[in-house]
């Protein structure tokens, strides 16, 4: 049973110690623990069906307070190679299994979906569904149009299969991997086009206020990827965002994130970026109320890269042609591991990846319990003797405890003097002095006064 003296006091003490922050966030409808999981190497053919290996993997999750699945592309048959289609599994049975054993694990599971990436190959596509002056989308084995909100007969198409995809499968949502590119104000649109509001990005807007409905009327969640800041802060369009394609460094990805609508669920695009400290997932995810997604799931063997049979974009042209190449001939090298686990994992495997991940989602899940408030980035007030320095993150985390998180994003080390006193979370040491070297971060939580 929830302590409600400890918490109301609490919350109250911190209202008296926080003057100025970055946002104050009432948490509710959180799930921290997120998974994008690798189920294989399509187009070519392989069995969904969970194996004594995904068993195993997904009960750990489960173990450690994993919430939500969420499956790729390999799920369906984009490319109509395998008997199905861009809204239907090529192995619908063994999809259903799979689909099956994370609920009865207990967590929920999402796949992915697109209110804009269609195939110009596709038997059923439509030339009024996208807008000509904009380039396709040609990468690997895929050819893929940015299908507009504003066609009418897109919709039509669209939106129907994705309530048929979370109908026929008994998913909890979807992940949304937009393909929306916005159309200046002032170009006309395609014939038989309609935009239903004057502004630029009405139409997207609409279209995904439909996919949310479609969710939660199935009490299920929509997760983004590619939302237009200036959309997301015009009206709510999701309920999880997709951060990090692309990224040349974490920080950039943390000044991007830190004032976008909550809740936002970075992922660090390893296909490019490096990191050179796993810690450092964490230090720039954490104070901000973000929680790293993990790449997982069955390892990537980059064969989806080399198929017979299949037109490729060849390795000299495209990147994503290369890097599943590159990772076919580290497998070849290292049948026994370390693994890569997808799309946005690099070409060698981080074999103390999962683990770290595991060991930080313990650490975090106590601090955003449902109900619990968050201060993020605190500037000034009564918590410290002085105001924080540009570029330290001091957040709180409060319900029946108060956690503290406090981040030094510059080159020099960073001294704090607390009113309150605190307990580091791993090397147990209390202290009201604070000191967090450069690149690094404390995860404390509040103790008691020693008795006088």
């Amino acid at each position: 049973m929830r302590d409600e003296r400890r918490r109301m006091q609490n919350l109250r003490e911190a209202h008296e110690a926080v003057d100025e922050c970055l946002r104050l966030h009432f948490i509710r409808d959180y799930m921290p623990g997120q998974v994008t999981y690798n189920l294989g190497e399509y187009p070519k053919r392989f069995s969904i069906a969970p194996t004594p290996y995904d068993a195993d993997l997904l009960s750990t999750f489960a173990d450690h307070g994993v919430e939500l699945i969420q499956i790729h592309e390999e799920w369906n048959d984009s490319q109509r190679v395998l008997g199905a289609s861009k809204h239907a599994s090529h192995d619908p049975e063994g999809l259903q299994q799979f689909v099956d054993l994370v609920h009865d694990l207990g967590m929920k599971i999402i796949p992915y979906a697109s209110t804009g990436f269609f195939d110009i190959k596709d038997p059923d596509f439509r030339e009024d569904w996208y807008d000509p002056a904009r380039s396709v989308l040609v990468e690997l084995y895929f050819h893929y149009a940015h299908c507009c909100p504003t066609s009418p007969s897109w919709r039509e198409y669209l939106l129907p299969r994705l309530e048929r995809i979370l109908d026929d499968y008994g998913f909890d949502g979807l992940y949304n991997d937009m393909g929306y590119y916005n159309r200046a104000e002032d170009l006309p649109l395609p014939d038989g086009h309609v935009r239903p509001a004057p502004w630029p990005h009405s139409a997207i807007e609409d279209m995904l206020g439909l996919a949310m409905d479609i969710c939660h009327s199935r009490g299920g969640i929509l997760k983004c990827h590619g939302v237009p800041r200036e959309l997301a802060a015009h009206a709510p369009v999701y309920d999880y965002l997709w951060l990090g394609e692309g990224v040349a460094n974490l920080d950039d990805m943390r000044r991007d994130g830190r004032t976008r609508e909550l809740y936002v669920s970075p992922c660090p695009d390893m296909s490019r970026a490096e990191v050179v400290d796993e810690h450092d997932l964490y230090r720039y995810a954490i104070p901000y109320l973000q929680f790293p997604l993990r790449v997982d799931g069955r390892p990537m063997t980059g064969e989806r890269g080399c198929v017979e049979g299949i037109e490729y974009k060849p390795a000299e042209k495209d990147f994503w042609t290369r890097h599943c190449l590159a990772m076919y001939e580290h497998y070849q090298a290292h049948p026994d591991g370390p693994y890569s686990y997808g799309w946005w994992d690099g070409v060698a495997g981080r074999p103390d990846a999962r683990e770290t991940w595991l060991d930080y989602l313990d650490l975090y899940r106590p601090m955003v319990t449902p109900g619990s408030r968050a201060w993020l980035e605190i500037r000034s007030g009564k918590l410290f003797d002085g105001p924080v320095p540009e570029d330290v993150c001091a957040s709180l985390f409060v319900n029946e405890s108060t956690y503290l998180a406090l981040a030094n994003y510059t080159a020099t080390a960073a001294e704090l003097s607390s009113s309150w006193l605190w307990e580091d979370r791993r090397s147990g040491e209390r202290s009201r002095a604070l000191r967090v070297e450069p690149g690094e971060m404390l995860l404390l939580e509040r103790v008691a006064e020693p008795a006088q």
